[in-house]
């Protein structure tokens, strides 16, 4: 293909000028380029073709469109040989190297945390060129791979004209800026890759002030001065400000004024998460009030949430093949079989090794979880390892101190799996409800479960409502639950539980335990 290449370059010189040529050399300079690399594939794409995303209850999706407008291009090829060649450069976008570290007898668990790790960067704009794992103990300490390895690495990112190198992991700064050194690129890990993706998607005003917190928290320990940015502001007559005496002599230095800029900004943030707090447990507090149940849907990243949400509520949740699509509450309103009321909250996805500066950011998002009755717990059937998915949201559902609350298992994306990985699921989780938001499958299965796990009211009476007061017979369906009812002379005989703060309204029209019988 090469030589046929060069034949069509030389043809295309001669028969139309010079300018030919030229587009003939970055074309066959492209192609050198891509045929020098060999892409982290085997199964790398952690994003699947076919997901199901798209439901009857999906909505217009306005959301995914805009977002698709809006994809990062950080910049352009300046490999140029000749000037003239400024005009036809590829536009490109950020691509990325990945890099981890596995132990003795974890290569399986690693290569799954890499298809996640290219997953992550696929969704935060980047093309993933290959990926690498080096088996070591523990990471070296100054370059996280070890000098030799780090040597290596910088030739294969200069063979595959990578820009940027991601580690799968948490560096330290040192380790950092000591593999920078070494690679001559950027360098960044796993945590920057998931704030970016954050910052990318949150579009209200407390998920924007969330994740700039979590980011400068994240920035705060990782700043970095050289030249002037090391050097003493001169104060007083010094910097030319003319205060006079006694205030001459060195000030702060620009990173530490840096570091006092960014605790000031985090400082206001904090407060304005604080503010926006009262509101939202203002809403939750109605619903106590009003006895309504709540219901959380719970899970990892692109297991499916808002797909079953919609389906469930048509509410018209941004649905994505992506990681972390939506982070912003959604909580909607259901209905069980016999008439109760309950709400149905979507909230933001987990990841193994969620950074910590936002599981404490995400903390009044979180507490939707924390403050629900019954947990939905959607676990990606089609994924390779679902048992680790399930171990890192119950983590996480530990941290927010919801250990406790009544979960449901559903394995979404039950379209995309054989009878062989069902019962491989089911011995995960016996009781475990399989389900597609696509097909619509176990979706009833769910709702019923749903209404089963709600609470009951605790008090349990017996009425006999007059014909005329419809109005309390459409009350205990709403706010209680009617366990059987029958018509009899006087009115309709009700048999229901209901919550202590309904009891003074029907207690004109209780009848005493046993009176019905004898």
């Amino acid at each position: 293909m090469t030589d046929a290449l060069n034949a069509a370059n030389d043809t295309a010189a001669t028969a139309d000028g010079p300018s030919d040529d030229v587009v003939a050399r970055v074309l066959a300079s492209a192609e050198s380029r891509s045929s020098a690399y060999s892409l982290f594939s085997s199964g790398a794409q952690a994003l699947q073709t076919e997901v199901g995303a798209d439901s009857i209850g999906d909505g217009e999706q306005l959301d995914r469109e805009d977002r698709k407008a809006l994809r990062r291009v950080p910049g352009l090829s300046t490999e140029l040989e000749d000037v003239t060649e400024v005009e036809y450069r590829q536009l490109r976008l950020e691509n990325v190297v990945l890099i981890g570290i596995y132990a003795q007898g974890s290569q399986d668990d690693a290569e799954n945390s890499m298809r996640e790790m290219a997953a992550l960067a696929e969704t935060a704009g980047a093309t993933v060129l290959d990926g690498l794992l080096q088996r070591r103990a523990h990471p070296d300490p100054s370059t996280f791979l070890g000098r030799g390895k780090a040597a290596e690495l910088a030739a294969i990112v200069q063979a595959l004209g990578a820009d940027t190198v991601i580690a799968d992991t948490e560096l330290a700064p040192s380790q950092r800026r000591a593999l920078e050194d070494v690679v001559k690129v950027k360098v960044i890990d796993r945590t920057a890759v998931i704030l970016d993706i954050f910052s990318q998607h949150a579009k209200s005003r407390e998920g924007k002030a969330q994740v700039e917190l979590a980011q400068l928290e994240y920035l705060l320990p990782r700043l970095r001065g050289w030249g002037e940015s090391m050097s003493r502001q001169a104060g007083g007559q010094v910097g030319g400000a003319g205060a006079g005496m006694g205030s001459r002599g060195p000030g702060e230095t620009k990173i530490e004024l840096d570091r006092r800029r960014i605790h000031t900004r985090m400082s206001k943030l904090r407060k304005q998460i604080a503010a926006m707090k009262p509101a939202r447990e203002a809403k939750r507090a109605n619903r106590r009030r009003n006895s309504v149940p709540s219901v959380a849907i719970a899970g990892y990243t692109n297991a499916g949430k808002s797909s079953i949400l919609n389906r469930i509520t048509h509410a018209g949740v941004l649905v994505e093949n992506s990681l972390f699509a939506t982070l912003d509450a959604t909580v909607r309103k259901n209905t069980t079989a016999d008439g109760r009321i309950y709400t149905l909250a979507d909230t933001v996805g987990f990841v193994r090794n969620l950074p910590h500066q936002l599981v404490e950011a995400f903390r009044s998002t979180l507490e939707e979880i924390a403050d629900s009755d019954v947990i939905v717990h959607v676990v990606d059937g089609s994924h390779p390892d679902p048992a680790s998915q399930i171990a890192t949201v119950r983590d996480v559902v530990g941290e927010v101190g919801a250990r406790g609350i009544t979960e449901l298992v559903v394995f979404n994306k039950a379209d995309l799996i054989d009878d062989d990985t069902r019962l491989v699921l089911r011995g995960l989780e016996p009781r475990a409800i399989f389900a597609s938001a696509r097909t619509g499958e176990g979706i009833d299965e769910i709702l019923a479960a749903i209404s089963e796990m709600l609470p009951d009211p605790s008090l349990e009476i017996e009425l006999i409502v007059p014909y005329d007061r419809g109005d309390l017979i459409s009350l205990l369906h709403e706010k209680g639950r009617v366990i059987s009812t029958e018509y009899v002379e006087d009115g309709t005989l009700v048999h229901a539980r209901i919550s202590q703060d309904l009891e003074a309204q029907f207690a004109e029209f209780r009848v005493p335990a046993g009176a019905i019988g004898a």
